[in-house]
């Protein structure tokens, strides 16, 4: 399990009203894609909240009527929420790997599931690197994520 940048608790709040009106205006997902200041909760939308029948973004955001549902769904999917109930499941994990920047927002509570694993005795790598959640990610896939499932990754009779 790599959890590169997932440790937190949540993906900064809702978007306010005028975010609203434009994710409404957004007719494809390469527009809405152009919306400043939307990424993240663009991205916890689709990996939280989707939304099969509702074109074009097949996602719901906490807007009207669906925000409290939404952002419950959201915080359902925080690491920091659910890692308690999945202990068994990570023990099985041959190896589990997280590393945040130290200008990330999410440094803290990556930090803090390092050491929630730590308390149930699951061994986790945990490293703070210099940068932002986004800094030089290409070269850390790279040098890190890629080696990592590479070293860690099996399958058919090679897994134990």
């Amino acid at each position: 399990m790599s959890a590169r940048g997932s440790g937190g608790g949540g993906p900064g709040g809702p978007p306010g009203p005028d975010m609203e009106t434009a994710v409404a205006e957004a007719r494809s997902p390469a527009e809405a894609a152009k919306l400043r200041g939307l990424s993240t909760q663009l991205a916890v939308a689709a990996a939280w909240s989707p939304n099969p029948k509702k074109p074009p973004l097949y996602l719901d955001m906490p807007f009207g009527d669906a925000k409290q549902e939404v952002l419950n769904k959201w915080a359902a999917n925080a690491p920091l929420v659910f890692v308690h109930q999945y202990i068994g499941n990570l023990k099985q994990y041959k190896a589990i790997a997280i590393d945040v920047g130290d200008k990330d927002g999410l440094r803290v509570d990556a930090g803090k599931l390092h050491d929630i694993l730590d308390s149930y005795g699951i061994a986790n790598s945990f490293e703070i690197y210099p940068g932002t959640h986004t800094s030089a990610v290409a070269v850390r896939f790279q040098n890190y994520v890629m080696p990592f499932f590479a070293n860690n990754l099996c399958s058919g009779k090679a897994c134990k």
